[in-house]
C-alpha cells in the first residue's frame, strides 16, 4: 500500500479545473433504490483516487411478506487509466466494507453481516461532454464475510453463524459521472 501511494504521489501533478469528478452508479438503483455516490480525484494524467458509498434503507411489503437488501457501504480505491485520467480504459483496486440485512426474496430466511475486502476491476469510460461522461465496468469482490442467519424476519431464530471467505461480483457499473 505503502509503495502505490508513493508512486501516486510521486506522479503527482498540479491541480487544474478538471480533476475532481462525482458519479453515481445507475444500476444500483435497480438493487431496491440503493443510493450510491462516489467522489474521485485525479493525482496524476494515468491516476486517479476515489471513495464512495452505498446506502440502502428500504424493505418492501410488510411482516413475513416483506423484502428487503439493506446495507451501508463504504469503499476507497485508485483506478490506472492508460491513456488519460476520466477517459477510455481503466483498472481499479478498492478497498471495501459493507454492513448488510437481506431477506425474504425467495424464502422466509433472512441474513445480516458484515463484509470486507478488495475488490478488482476494469472498464471504459465514454466522453460525453467535457463535464459529463458514462462509465462501464465490472469487478470481482474478494474478502471475508462475518453473518447470522435467522429462520424468518421476526422470529429471531438463528439457523447459521459464522464467517467464510467469498468471491462474489463487486460492481456491475454503468455509471454516470460530472467532471467539475
Amino acid at each position: 500500500m505503502i509503495l502505490v501511494l508513493l508512486a501516486l504521489c510521486a506522479g503527482a501533478k498540479p491541480g487544474s479545473a478538471q480533476d475532481f469528478a462525482i458519479s453515481t452508479n445507475v444500476l444500483d438503483y435497480a438493487n431496491l433504490g440503493t443510493i450510491n455516490l462516489q467522489a474521485s480525484y485525479a493525482v496524476s494524467r494515468h491516476w486517479s483516487v476515489n471513495a464512495g458509498m452505498k446506502y440502502n434503507p428500504f424493505s418492501y411489503g410488510s411482516g413475513e411478506e416483506e423484502a428487503r437488501s439493506r446495507q451501508l457501504s463504504y469503499s476507497a480505491g485508485a483506478r490506472f487509466w492508460p491513456w488519460h485520467s476520466y477517459s477510455g480504459w481503466w483498472l481499479s483496486g478498492t478497498l471495501r466494507y459493507q454492513e448488510y440485512n437481506h431477506g425474504g426474496f425467495v424464502s422466509r430466511e433472512t441474513s445480516e453481516g458484515d463484509r470486507f475486502g478488495g475488490i478488482l476491476g476494469g472498464g471504459y469510460t465514454y466522453m460525453l461532454n467535457k463535464h459529463m461522461n458514462i462509465d462501464v465496468g465490472v469487478g470481482v469482490w474478494l474478502g471475508y464475510d462475518r453473518f447470522t442467519t435467522y429462520a424468518c424476519q421476526t422470529c429471531g431464530r438463528i439457523i447459521a453463524d459464522g464467517g467464510k471467505y467469498f468471491v462474489k461480483p463487486g460492481d456491475i457499473m454503468l455509471a454516470l459521472t460530472y467532471i467539475f
